[in-house]
């Protein structure tokens, strides 16, 4: 490793939490900018999914980007588009411009989110320094989710929502000046590898229409004809994406690599449509329900933040004693019971106390898979594929995001029309709780795809270049 190795992961790390802290920083002012701008209850979900959709149906371009133009290029360019996004959004004052600044936000991350991924696990050796540097970049992650929230609620509360979308251009200016000092010069671009174009359009508008799909169908009917046409395209573009990957010398998802990585990329998939939605819904009901503030619901959210910090230093140990699946189990199984207890204290007249157990066991959850998912998705990876590793790791993760967050808030909306303000307030109390044990439930199928990893299998005991399925202790 580099002498300036701490500073590297340093800003690794930072760029991370940029990523994450993006999709929650948004939540607890969205209130303000329904209010504001003029979103409906169903339509404010596109606040969050225009963001999730662009960031997931691009990544596998921006993975592949990462491996084939330079990795600290991306990370350059991804910050910078981010940052162009986040202006815009700060300025948007129609529904039209805001979701078109959280679309070109999920851009932006897409580039440099696997970047920032395979420059982790290319200049952190093998083994014990790759999975402590994991473990931070991971937990900035993971905290990222729900510092946003206390984040999104003082600037909110202090200078209106705008501030949720400029506080990221100070930031993106640190990061794009620190990157050309820490992290190390691309080489010359590898001309013997080239550009898979048609699988990059074929799977980025399948992916990103798939989504979208999945999003619209509540509120257009999943009958109707944009629904039904867009998914049967989506299913044609994604077969089309997998003729074409079989067949490419230059795959922008190596099938030998995905074969490998599917059991990850489940239970990323089911972290992302379950676990990381959770906070979603619980921001609502605490402003919604019990009429807390934008301010006060962020402080809610600290005593989360310093659990997912913990449980993050925790799984570190854990990972090297007892195992990835192992450790991957324990953690979703924490983020299953964790969410059924914070269902069990969300009730119109509780308080943040009857809520404290689940946000502890759920934030115990969150920060044991989080670092642990990412750290099993990029062992034993050779170097020229972590960036697709990477990117195809968090397609999973962002299309999960996309996909479930559209399903979850098909249940958790209720048909309010004709009731009095006391009336909506429950039957807004019972949706979200019914949604939030539903998403705690379904968090369960993560066990089963984690369940079919090698047992025993650390980071450490990896052989560099061979497929992650082949591995075991």
């Amino acid at each position: 490793m580099r002498n300036n190795s701490a500073a590297t992961l340093a800003l690794l790390a930072f760029s991370s939490l940029i990523t994450s802290l993006d999709f929650t920083i948004i939540y607890v002012a969205l209130p303000d900018i329904a209010r504001e701008v003029g979103f409906s209850t169903h339509s404010m979900q596109w606040v969050v999914s225009a963001y999730a959709i662009f960031f997931g149906g691009l990544l596998l371009l921006g993975g592949r980007s990462a491996d084939l133009l330079g990795r600290r290029r991306m990370f350059v360019l991804g910050l910078v588009l981010f940052g162009a996004a986040s202006l815009l959004g700060g300025w948007a004052d129609t529904t039209t411009a805001l979701i078109a600044a959280r679309a070109l936000q999920g851009v932006g991350a897409a580039l440099l989110f696997p970047a920032t991924l395979s420059l982790v696990n290319t200049m952190f050796e093998e083994g014990r320094p790759r999975i402590r540097a994991l473990t931070v970049w991971a937990g900035a992650g993971a905290g990222g989710l729900s510092l946003g929230a206390l984040l999104g609620g003082v600037l909110t509360d202090v200078f209106g929502w705008q501030a949720v979308f400029l506080v990221n251009i100070p930031l993106v200016v640190a990061g794009v000046v620190a990157a050309f000092p820490l992290l190390r010069a691309d080489g010359p671009r590898d001309r013997g590898r080239g550009f898979d174009v048609p699988g990059a359009l074929t799977g980025t508008l399948g992916t990103t229409l798939l989504v979208f799909t999945v999003a619209q169908g509540p509120e257009s009917g999943w009958t109707s004809t944009p629904v039904l046409g867009g998914g049967v395209l989506a299913v044609l573009l994604l077969a089309a994406f997998l003729f074409i990957e079989t067949r490419s010398p230059s795959p922008l998802m190596p099938m030998r690599l995905a074969r490998a990585l599917a059991p990850v990329l489940a239970v990323i998939f089911v972290f992302g449509a379950t676990m990381q939605n959770i906070v979603y819904f619980l921001t609502l009901f605490l402003q919604n329900v019990w009429r807390y503030s934008a301010l006060v619901t962020g402080l809610v959210f600290l005593s989360l933040s310093v659990v997912i910090a913990v449980a993050n230093i925790v799984a570190e140990r854990l990972i090297a004693r007892i195992g990835i699946r192992t450790v991957l189990i324990v953690g979703l199984l924490l983020g299953a019971a964790g969410g059924g207890l914070l269902a069990a204290g969300m009730v119109a007249d509780g308080s943040y106390w009857t809520i404290l157990a689940g946000i502890l066991v759920y934030g115990a959850g969150m920060g044991t898979v989080f670092p642990t998912m990412f750290a099993a998705a990029g062992t034993g990876v050779a170097e020229q594929e972590q960036g697709s590793a990477g990117g195809m790791a968090n397609t999973a993760m962002q299309v999960g995001v996309g996909a479930g967050l559209a399903v979850l808030v098909g249940i958790a909306n209720t048909d309010a029309v004709g009731l009095d303000v006391e009336a909506v307030r429950l039957a807004a109390a019972s949706g979200l709780r019914e949604t939030v044990l539903l998403a705690a439930a379904l968090t369960l199928l993560g066990v089963l795809a984690a369940a079919s990893l090698p047992g025993r299998r650390t980071a450490a005991s990896a052989t560099p270049a061979v497929p992650q399925q082949e591995l075991s202790s």
